[in-house]
């Protein structure tokens, strides 16, 4: 039973990573109807920018880790959404009014252009930092020495997720610009006729998602503590996987869906092959298709004639 709290608190701190990727995702395709595979490599330069921020505050004297953690996450998030907001100016802008398999094409080709780009600039050689946060709550202690653990980064993580998921919903459902995603994401063409600008709505949508892929950057930088050009790819797969599996545009449905793929991903690890725990990720993403095509909080499509 410690066991299995173990890799139940171990479950939730992965699933809430991949819980805030998949908010991007499914905002995106909330509004435009797009994926934005792309959004996996905006993690990547929010985990780079982290490192690179620590070690600037490090040479700079700032050793003090609350408020190094806080200027980090604040100036992560403020230069991935940049590169967010520049992803869709370039990039899906001037494809918005074409055909989905155009919009597909250029997000498949922005993805491999940032990680080629990343490559460049910081090369291809993981990069490792030092553990800045250690320690945490012993939970429980078995007879044979097996001690279930909560680590004080694992309660920041899920703190934080937590705060942003409650804040983002009350963006979503109280503010002017909640109001108008709500709008484009019924119909773009009549928020436009009612003065909605969906231009500018459409790209702070990219912005802000960008900047909770910011936050899940930095939060995989501490928690794992090496990072190279690649993980965007296979973090943004899993994120896309857990919007899918909550239900594509659904905000909690993004979470559930990344913290059911992080518990599965512990478990699997834990009592079967760890080598398959990606196999069975993606094999309850099939079944649950399966029965249920719009996910688990999704809400099946009306087409309109």
């Amino acid at each position: 039973m410690d066991y299995f709290l173990q890799q139940l608190i171990n479950g939730l701190t992965l699933g809430a990573i991949y819980g805030l990727i998949a908010i991007g995702y499914t905002m995106v395709y909330g509004i435009i109807g797009m994926i934005n595979f792309a959004h996996g490599d905006i993690y990547m330069i929010g985990a780079f920018m982290a490192i690179i921020w620590f070690l600037v505050f490090t040479f700079l004297g700032i050793t003090w880790v609350p408020l190094a953690i806080l200027l980090v996450l604040v100036l992560s998030m403020i230069f991935t959404a940049t590169y967010g907001w520049a992803v869709e100016r370039f990039a899906y802008k001037p494809l918005r009014g074409s055909q989905r398999l155009a919009a597909l094409i250029s997000a498949i080709g922005m993805s491999i252009f940032l990680q080629n780009y990343v490559q460049l600039l910081q090369g291809a050689r993981v990069k490792p930092m030092q553990p800045i946060i250690s320690g945490g709550v012993a939970i429980s202690e078995r007879a044979d020495g097996f001690i279930v653990n909560l680590s004080y980064l694992q309660i920041i993580i899920i703190v934080v997720t937590v705060a942003l998921m409650i804040g983002f919903s009350q963006l979503i459902n109280r503010t002017e610009l909640g109001r108008r995603q709500r709008a484009c994401e019924q119909d773009k063409t009549m928020a436009a006729l009612l003065g909605v600008d969906v231009d500018r709505t459409i790209s702070l949508t990219f912005v802000i998602g960008a900047a909770l892929a910011a936050v899940a950057g930095v939060m995989v930088t501490l928690y794992y503590g090496v990072i190279d050009f690649y993980i965007g790819f296979l973090a943004g797969l899993k994120a896309f996987t857990a919007a899918v599996l909550g239900g594509i545009g659904s905000i909690a449905g993004a979470m559930v869906g990344g913290l059911l793929i992080g518990l599965i991903e512990a478990y699997w690890s834990a009592y079967f092959s760890v080598e398959y725990k990606d196999v069975a990720a993606f094999s309850i993403l099939v079944l649950v298709l399966i029965f249920r095509p719009y996910g688990i909080l999704g809400r099946p499509e009306i087409e309109k004639v």
